[in-house]
């Protein structure tokens, strides 16, 4: 953090440095900022911290623009809008664009429920490794997600039985996962939706029929490269709005983030609501 503070002293641009130290509590700061009239806020972190920033933006219901410092582990956000991933070279591009107020571009932003989104959402299997891997401390990069996949798998596949209703796809019966991606990458390193981009309106609905651990296995490699779709188990639309139940509670994240167990989504797009830098 003192190295992003000492670029942008040497740029002379105005700032204010806050810190977080707990979850959620970016989020609050960031909302607190934006309702007291910040115009810009820039965040260092990964995508559990654009995360909150987006939903302090969104919540404060005002006009701010977001700049983002890639420090994460997968920084999918900042892949998908093209921000150079070392941190360093984007801490100056972006110190660079503030110094001449360059002008911002709009990208989409999806809420499920009560939440937004920047990225992507999962319900199922997904959620399942996403939590198993935030567990881990190991120093590993984009790899703790796939030691967490072959963790899950050890503990089993859950099928939950699943009602997904949009216009353009529905489902009804057990699935692996439903995951509704906003851009085209989820923990780093799996392309799941190769088709994303973030400025078209549209969010991509994947849905995974139940398979086995053998079959995940030899599904891997396809879906670190983006070469699933069109695999006899994957259904794939592009959504404005879906609507998901499941017979019983069931794990799900935003962004990375692990929500509450719930039985029931509302997920939408919310076409060029965000002022990115």
């Amino acid at each position: 953090m003192s190295r992003v503070l000492d670029i942008f002293i040497e740029s002379g641009v105005d700032f204010e440095p806050h810190t977080s130290s707990a979850v959620g509590d970016l989020e609050h700061q960031v909302h607190e900022a934006v309702c007291g009239g910040a115009a810009r806020i820039v965040v260092a972190g990964g995508d559990g911290s654009i995360h909150e920033a987006v939903n302090g933006i969104m919540r404060a219901g005002r006009s701010a623009r977001l700049g983002v410092i890639p420090t994460g582990t997968g920084n999918d956000f900042a892949k998908a809008c093209a921000i150079p991933l070392d941190w360093e070279h984007a801490a100056r591009l972006l110190v660079n664009r503030l110094s001449v107020d360059a002008s911002s571009r709009r990208i989409d932003v999806g809420r499920m429920n009560d939440r937004f989104f920047a990225n992507g959402a999962g319900i199922g299997f997904d959620a399942k490794v996403t939590q198993v891997a935030r567990s881990y401390r190991w120093r590993i990069g984009d790899l703790v997600y796939l030691v967490a996949i072959f963790r899950c798998m050890l503990d089993g596949i859950a099928t939950p039985d699943i009602t997904i209703n949009s216009d353009e796809l529905q489902w009804s019966g057990p699935v692996t996962l439903a995951n509704i991606s906003n851009g085209p990458w989820v923990g780093g390193m799996f392309h799941i939706a190769p088709m994303a981009d973030n400025g078209d309106g549209l969010l991509e609905l994947l849905i995974a029929a139940p398979v086995s651990r053998l079959r995940i296995t030899s599904l891997l490699p396809k879906l670190i490269r983006g070469r699933h779709i069109g695999e006899a188990e994957i259904s794939h639309a592009s959504v404005h709005r879906v609507s998901i139940d499941a017979a019983a509670p069931v794990p799900s994240h935003l962004d990375g983030e692990v929500q509450a167990l719930a039985t029931h989504f509302d997920i939408e797009v919310l076409p060029a609501a965000l002022h990115l830098l």
